[in-house]
């Protein structure tokens, strides 16, 4: 989200909690009594949905106490592992985290894997009410024959490899074909197409790993195409990412005039923002491109096109077998209008050659612990307004509460939200009013299963073992990706 944007979020949030004027009703936070047992609450998940619920408890309790567990060594989540690295100004709300982080009644408890390393009724018994904020993170399989092809990741996995995830570290791509196919038309999707087709020089000053940007100088990847099984007015991703396809040096749009037919009278009645999308897309698809835009098409040596109304039916192997040479795909048109048309096979197919088949159909949630209810459909944890149903004292925040969608922005008013049922509930008296040891008890239950935390102090040094890196290269940071490294460098 644009800077503008991310200030009025912020000042909306800091306006709806400031201190009321004198004379005036006490303000909820003035409600808790001083002489009462101060709350210890465990947040699980260091992203954005984690920090900004704690945030919010922080803000609105005076005495709360918030641990923040996180299986990472690291903290910040998707902002640090999902977030593009040549969109830095969408990483500044770090500095957030980073003030939360440091509050002397906030402590980060990375290193620990809450599910195997502790039991969430161990945190339930530890504190007096327990958040699960842990994201999303794992990805929609596309369940079709030669998925596993290798050639074929899923775009999170793409993601994670290029910033940094330790779990991706190895994921090795190999980028030696001319053209590569993306399944799905969201924001992710369009990433992953401009980090393939980004001159590696623009990325050179990026937080991008050296791995990564080894890899794609080495890229023979000249065409992308982006597929998905709807129409032009069903596209998920939005204007801000498509213009910055459009606009991508050395590269040319193809889109297909015939997609777009009839669009022009459908356009007037939908909302501004789908409007002002579909209005680039017809525009770049339909009219001539001005002098300049010609001339800087001309010179183009790379190109990337939106192939609609085709759904994933087969990935087709090489002759022997060993890798993706191709991907079959279902000819499909339109049952319904809108956002909520679907997607029905006409019976016809079409093959794409590629030699790279990046999936990017949905994150999806895992379940974290069997004490914990779970819906495998929708992929989240039931809850009625972030309080997780038939367990009092459980609630989430975040994509494990409401299904992987929506901007950073979005995840901070839910958030939010969370806290504020939380808060309503301490009030109630409906959260356990005796003592909690917290972290004292679950640290003695890590310590005998021989998991040591890492603390934020700890983090910090990471960081700036990893800004140092950077440094030489000109980068805002060299990140680290060895798990077992960062424990060495913290004399582990």
């Amino acid at each position: 989200m644009a800077p503008r944007c991310w200030r009025w979020w912020h000042w909306s949030a800091w306006r709806r909690t400031r201190p009321p004027p004198a004379g005036s009703t006490p303000s909820f936070r003035q409600q808790f009594s001083t002489q009462e047992q101060p709350p210890q609450i465990c947040v699980v998940g260091s992203g954005p949905a984690g920090f900004y619920t704690a945030q919010h408890l922080l803000k609105h309790h005076p005495r709360a106490h918030v641990d923040i567990y996180e299986k990472q060594l690291v903290p910040f989540g998707l902002v640090r592992f999902g977030v593009a690295p040549d969109h830095p100004e969408v990483k500044n709300v770090i500095n957030t985290f980073t003030q939360t982080a440091r509050l002397d009644r906030c402590a980060f408890r990375g290193n620990v894997v809450v599910g195997r390393d502790v039991a969430v009724s161990e945190l339930r018994a530890a504190y007096h009410a327990v958040v699960l904020s842990y994201g999303a993170e794992d990805h929609q399989a596309l369940e079709i024959p030669g998925e596993e092809l290798p050639g074929v990741f899923s775009a999170r996995a793409f993601v994670g490899w290029y910033n940094g995830l330790p779990e991706n570290r190895e994921l090795a791509p190999d980028l030696s074909c001319d053209t590569a196919v993306i399944l799905g038309q969201g924001n992710v999707a369009l990433d992953v197409a401009r980090i393939l087709l980004t001159p590696p020089e623009h990325l050179e000053k990026t937080d991008i790993t050296e791995a990564a940007l080894g890899v794609l100088r080495q890229s023979r990847v000249k065409t992308v195409w982006i597929v998905g099984r709807r129409g032009p007015m069903q596209v998920a991703f939005t204007i801000k990412e498509l213009r910055e396809m459009i606009q991508l040096p050395g590269t040319r749009p193809i889109l297909d005039p015939a997609d777009f037919l009839g669009l022009q009278d459908r356009i007037k009645e939908v909302p501004r923002q789908r409007k002002r999308l579909t209005e680039l897309l017809l525009r770049t698809a339909t009219e001539k491109p001005g002098v300049e835009e010609a001339a800087r098409q001309a010179l183009a040596s790379r190109t990337w096109g939106l192939r609609f109304f085709r759904s994933p039916q087969r990935v087709l192997p090489s002759p022997d077998g060993r890798r993706v040479a191709g991907i079959r795909l279902a000819v499909t048109r339109l049952e319904g209008v809108g956002e909520a048309a679907r997607a029905a096979p006409t019976g016809d197919t079409e093959d794409l050659p590629c030699g790279l088949v990046l999936s990017s159909v949905g994150y999806k949630s895992r379940p974290i612990d069997p004490s914990v209810p779970f819906d495998p459909k929708l992929g989240v944890i039931p809850n009625m307004e972030g309080r997780v149903i038939d367990v009092p004292g459980l609630y989430c925040s975040g994509w494990v509460k409401r299904g992987p969608k929506g901007v950073i922005a979005t995840t901070m008013t839910d958030s939010f939200l969370t806290g504020q049922m939380l808060m309503q509930d301490l009030k109630a008296g409906l959260l356990p009013s005796g003592p909690r040891p917290g972290f004292a008890a679950i640290e003695a239950l890590l310590s005998s299963r021989g998991v040591r935390p890492v603390s934020f102090s700890d983090w910090e040094k990471l960081d700036a073992e990893e800004v140092s890196r950077g440094k030489g290269a000109g980068k805002p940071r060299e990140k680290l990706l060895d798990p077992q490294e960062m424990l060495r460098l913290l004399g582990r």
